[in-house]
């Protein structure tokens, strides 16, 4: 496996850090399309709970830039317009690819990156998003969270593993260049260790039968965690699953990571809740000590592969 950060830097030679952005995108499982109230574990602001409340693309990059600046400064880096709340391929093609067209045209951008559904794809957006992978480097995350259909009916998912599967093979097919990001949730409710490393194998082989040999392909690690006003709330408040403990979950991702070939990039290890809506598990607030687990993990790795 290879970390994003290094990543980034052998495209880019300099560090380069996303930026989130919200298209003003929603769902299928979430305006009657598929289904109704999203995924149970997703927020009101469908993942975009860091993101600047403006409706104006340009002062959300520039406040997400200026973060950027305050935790690191006087370092040369490029950056990311990543759009991230809800479906960002899900909605008005033109409109959508004309946000994404003026994103990239921000000061020192280095590429796209967008959060969306692997049924969420349409021939035009594939065909606008080819004419920019041209240019510009292209990241597309797909949110699988389990290949496990059951589980993927708890969740309220409203798509399948072979709709997942499709969306990889179009996208290698249609953006040759595309860089693919998978998201997968360790955690979720009824689902057995086995499951969660099924989870992982099935990413790995899918993408390796799509991509290439000698293509990197991403993956995205996060813990699950229960947010206030979610239907997992419920469910957790009723006793219905529990969140993992710290020490399992760095288990289950250890594991993981045996799993993954070395042109696995991994584009991150754990979630990073918003504090103020976190119901449990409360040590994922620790942002501190959690990334200095992952960096253990991390260096670990590479000790023993002899780097």
């Amino acid at each position: 496996m290879i970390c994003v950060s290094d990543f980034y830097r052998s495209i880019f030679g300099v560090k380069v850090y996303k930026i989130s952005l919200n298209a003003g995108c929603t769902c299928p499982n979430r305006d009657g399309t598929k289904g109704w109230g999203g995924c149970i574990f997703c927020s009101t602001k469908g993942s975009g709970d860091f993101i600047f409340e403006d409706d104006s693309l340009e002062k959300q990059f520039e406040w997400g830039v200026s973060l950027v600046k305050n935790k690191v400064k006087n370092t040369e880096c490029l950056y990311i317009p990543y759009f991230q709340s809800f479906t960002s391929t899900y909605g008005d093609e033109k409109n959508l690819l004309e946000k994404f067209s003026l994103a990239l045209n921000f000061p020192k951008t280095a590429g796209l990156a967008l959060a969306t559904r692997p049924d969420c794809l349409s021939e035009k957006m594939m065909e606008g998003l080819g004419k920019i992978s041209e240019n510009k480097f292209l990241q597309i995350e797909l949110g699988l969270q389990t290949s496990s259909d059951e589980t993927g009916k708890v969740i309220n998912r409203c798509y399948s593993c072979n709709d997942y599967e499709n969306a990889v093979h179009n996208l290698k097919e249609k953006i040759p260049h595309v860089h693919i990001v998978t998201h997968l949730i360790f955690g979720l409710p009824g689902e057995s260790e086995q499951d969660m490393m099924n989870s992982v194998k099935f990413v790995q082989n899918i993408n390796r039968k799509y991509c290439g040999e000698k293509d990197f392909f991403g993956v995205k690690f996060t813990n699950l965690y229960v947010l206030k006003n979610t239907v997992l709330e419920n469910m957790y408040l009723n006793g219905k699953f529990r969140c993992l403990e710290k020490d399992e979950y760095f288990s289950l991702l250890d594991k993981a990571l045996d799993l993954l070939d070395e042109r696995t990039v991994v584009h991150r290890f754990n979630g990073d809740p918003p504090k103020k809506e976190v119901v449990s598990p409360l040590w994922a607030m620790n942002k501190k000590k959690i990334i200095s687990d992952v960096s253990k993990l991390v260096l670990k790795r590479k000790s023993c592969a002899g780097h």
